[in-house]
């Protein structure tokens, strides 16, 4: 039989890692003959972050990209080269910072690297549902609740 560890700590009132815990359980006579891990989204959501809009420049060579000035709560704003045609000054984002591994719903995974885009300095991606496995949905970026904290991860 399989449990999920977050069931059993709904249940339990336990601050043990599941290693600890399949050890307590073995050694009381309940079994665990091992521990998966599991992703409910393919690669999780690791270095995807919630980050705000804080301006938005045309891109001076392309009719469709927009250079988007991110705050992600770390020190200085992150310039991202987008493609969105939803973006807008103060939405709430998910953003994938530099060296997160991107799993879209359609295609390879991908690593988030400093790129230069027609000519501009793009430090990370701001994600759209498909992106990174939550949904089909890429007619524009996802944009979160107005009062989703700014750096907490996505």
């Amino acid at each position: 039989m399989k449990i999920s560890y977050s069931w059993l700590k709904e249940y339990l009132d336990i601050n043990l890692d599941p290693q600890e815990l399949s050890v307590l359980l073995t050694d009381c006579g309940l079994e665990v003959e091992g521990i998966e891990h599991f992703d409910s989204i393919k690669g999780g959501l690791k270095g995807l972050v919630v980050g705000e809009v804080k301006s938005k420049d045309k891109h001076p060579n392309a009719d469709k990209l927009t250079i988007a000035l991110v705050d992600i709560g770390e020190p200085g704003s992150s310039s991202i080269v987008c493609g969105a045609p939803n973006l807008a000054i103060g939405q709430k984002v998910v953003v994938a910072k530099l060296g997160t591994t991107i799993y879209p719903i359609k295609g390879d995974p991908f690593k988030i690297k400093r790129a230069k885009i027609r000519g501009v300095n793009s430090e990370g991606m701001i994600c759209a549902e498909d992106e990174i496995g939550l949904g089909h949905e890429h007619d524009g970026i996802m944009v979160l609740e107005p009062n989703t904290r700014i750096g907490t991860l996505a």
